[in-house]
Order: structure tokens, then C-alpha cells, then sequence
């Protein structure tokens, strides 16, 4: 270089005012921070390919007969006042001898005789303690685990109950509605897949026509059966929004903590399951215990969500009639506490069928009251070969 100037003072030139020299160097900087920025996002959308990469394996199922509808035993049970009078039914009264030779003497002596002894009885159905099913029944609400004692459970050659089997491989179709920045419509569908005492369940979502969505979202809960019911080890969901970035979210179940996306680290619950899970997971609460159908019950769900580890409390409400394109259906509402507001977490109400195994005949999310999808079944359950 002429004069031995180095590269920079000869572009800037020698013995030029400072403040030119201090320019230079501004617009040197910006390049750098420029081509950083552009690595970084280089580097995001590599980390954003290599975590849709590690989706985990969907498990296929061929689906080959519909599930037949079948007559599910009544579950609602009397509670209160009707409850004490329905435990304790009027019996034939019993007649002594006495009784018997009053009434044959006089009509008067024998209604007295009667009157008293039935209010000797009532009183002794007031004094005595209540029976456990009248205690339960009379009581304002119970409170079900999601996570039933074993010996809650049938068990093989104790009593006529058989022991209970997880179901084959189940696939159960949805058409949807709602509003999202006004009407839309679409489809989802949820599968249960059973791989000997591993379990796969994936519910996908999408909104507007499937060759052009406006929306979808794919969820994977991957884990292990067990006498209490569903285990999750991983929960991964993928959403893709028209005009926005994918986004990708990984919840770990560790033995003893569960691992968020964020890195948080929370104890594990008993019972703790995750947005996809829970579906399955009170099907089989509601399998093995029917009568926790009975309206006033309520349901202590732990869920794991991609901001926080929370317990979910659902009221079990009266039976509603639901129309399908098979068929009217009946389907007891579980409807959640929780309120759906704008920035919260999205809150599910379900109408469980228990003509249908009580899997879930529909399925209403919320965002907030103007965000929200409503997933009504379209046809039997599929089931594949056992």
C-alpha cells in the first residue's frame, strides 16, 4: 500500500478530520452487528429445523371395524333427602300378635297399633349411622382422583368384575367449528395407539381446508400404561399459524420432576398427565368407575402445560343429547373451573359418552370468548384389529 497506510487510512485518507475516521468506524461496526444478527437467525432456524426433526416417531395403526354402541349401566345416584329415603326403602311392616288380634278386634285399635309401629321404625332409621352408600350419596360433592387406588380396581378372580384391558388401538374422528378472527371450520382427530404396555396418543387439529390451512396443531404424548393409568414420558406439540413461524414446545417427564419447555423444572405429581393424555386418562378413570359420572362429582386432573404444572378441577354436570351423523348420543358435560381469558392457558369441556367406551363424543377449547374451536364426532369410533 503506497506510503505504508493501512487499509483503513487509505480509504479514509490520511490526515482527515476525526470525525470522519469515527464514521467510518460506526458503519464497520454496524456491518459486524449486522452479520451477527443474520448467524443468530441462520442459527434459529437451524435449532427451529432440528427440533421438528426430533418430533417423535407417530406409532400407525390400521383402523379396520367401527366400535358398536352399547348400553352403558346408569351412573346418576339420588343425593340428599332422596338419597336417606331411597337407602332406607319402606318394607312390609312386621305384624306380632298383638298387632294381629287388635286389628281383629277394632279397625281403630289396629291403625294406632300400625301408626306406631312405623314411627318406631323411622326413628330408628334416624338413629342408627348412616350407611357408607347414603354417606356418599348425601354428601354436597366428592372428590375423585385421577389417579385410583389399586385396589379400586377389578382385579382377575376377585368377584364377577373382570380385570380391566386396555382397549385396541382407537381412532376418533371430529368435525370442527368456531371462530377465530371470525367463523371457521375444519377437522381433528385423536388416537389412542396401544404397543403392548406403551401407549401413543396424537390429537390433530386444522383449521380451514386441509390443502390450504389456516391453522394447525399436532400433539404426541408418548409414554407407559400402568394399574393407575396413563404415565406420560414426553408430551410434544407443533402448531403453524398462515403468515407465522412454526412453533415447536417439549415437555419431559423425568421419574420425579417434569421438565418444561422453559427449562423449568416442577415436581411430578401422582397422576400427572399432559393436554393430550388426559383425554385417555379419564376415559380410563370413568371405565374402571363409572359412577364417578354422577352429576356433582368432581374431577382433580394435574396437567402439565407448556407455562406451568397445575391441578385442573372439572364438574361433572347433567347427561346432554348429542346429535351426530349417526346417531343421537348421550353425553355427561365435564366442564372446567377454569375460565378462559386472552393470554391464558386454552380450557377444554368435554361430553363423555358412555355408549362409546366414554371416550370423549365432543370437545369444546377456548382461548377466550372469542377464540375458540368446538369438535363434535362425525362417525362411530374406529378400532383397529386387537
Amino acid at each position: 500500500m503506497a506510503h505504508g497506510l493501512s487499509p483503513w487510512r487509505a480509504v479514509l485518507g490520511a490526515g482527515e478530520p476525526w470525525q470522519r475516521r469515527a464514521g467510518a468506524w460506526a458503519v464497520v461496526i454496524g456491518v459486524i452487528v449486522a452479520h451477527a444478527c443474520i448467524a443468530d437467525r441462520v442459527s434459529e432456524r437451524m435449532m427451529d429445523i432440528t427440533a421438528y426433526a426430533d418430533m417423535p416417531q407417530r406409532v400407525e395403526a390400521v383402523f379396520v371395524r367401527d366400535m358398536e354402541i352399547a348400553v352403558p349401566p346408569p351412573v346418576a345416584a339420588p343425593k340428599g333427602a332422596a338419597a336417606s329415603r331411597a337407602t332406607h326403602p319402606r318394607r312390609a311392616r312386621p305384624v306380632d300378635s298383638a298387632a294381629s288380634a287388635a286389628e281383629a278386634e277394632s279397625p281403630q285399635v289396629a291403625d294406632a297399633a300400625s301408626q306406631a309401629q312405623e314411627q318406631a321404625a323411622e326413628a330408628a332409621v334416624r338413629e342408627s349411622p348412616p350407611e357408607p352408600a347414603m354417606a356418599a350419596a348425601s354428601a354436597p360433592e366428592s372428590v375423585a382422583s385421577v389417579e385410583p387406588p389399586a385396589s379400586a380396581l377389578p382385579v382377575a378372580g376377585a368377584g364377577s368384575a373382570p380385570a380391566f384391558e386396555w382397549p385396541a388401538s382407537t381412532r376418533l374422528s371430529y368435525v370442527l367449528t368456531g371462530n377465530y378472527q371470525g367463523e371457521v371450520g375444519g377437522t381433528a382427530q385423536v388416537e389412542w395407539i396401544r404397543m403392548g404396555n406403551r401407549y401413543q396418543v396424537h390429537l390433530d387439529v386444522t383449521i380451514g381446508l386441509p390443502i390450504l390451512p389456516l391453522a394447525t396443531r399436532s400433539m404426541i404424548s408418548d409414554g407407559v400404561l400402568t394399574p393407575e393409568g396413563l404415565r406420560p414420558e414426553t408430551f410434544d406439540e407443533d402448531s403453524k399459524v398462515a403468515g407465522r413461524d412454526r412453533r415447536r414446545s417439549t415437555i419431559r417427564f423425568e421419574p420425579d420432576v417434569v421438565v418444561l419447555p422453559g427449562g423449568q423444572r416442577n415436581v411430578r405429581w401422582p397422576g400427572l398427565q399432559d393436554a393430550a393424555s388426559q383425554f385417555v386418562q379419564l376415559t380410563f378413570l370413568f371405565t374402571t368407575k363409572p359412577e364417578l359420572l354422577a352429576p356433582g362429582t368432581v374431577i382433580d386432573m394435574p396437567l402439565a402445560l407448556p407455562r406451568r404444572v397445575d391441578h385442573w378441577v372439572y364438574d361433572v354436570l347433567e347427561k346432554e343429547t348429542l346429535y351426530t351423523p349417526f346417531g343421537a348420543v348421550e353425553g355427561v358435560h365435564l366442564k372446567p373451573r377454569r375460565v378462559a381469558k386472552k393470554g391464558g392457558d386454552l380450557v377444554a369441556e368435554m361430553w363423555i359418552a358412555p355408549s362409546l367406551a366414554y371416550l370423549p363424543a365432543r370437545i369444546r377449547i377456548s382461548q377466550d370468548e372469542q377464540t375458540y374451536i368446538d369438535l363434535m364426532i362425525r362417525r362411530k369410533p374406529q378400532l383397529a384389529a386387537p
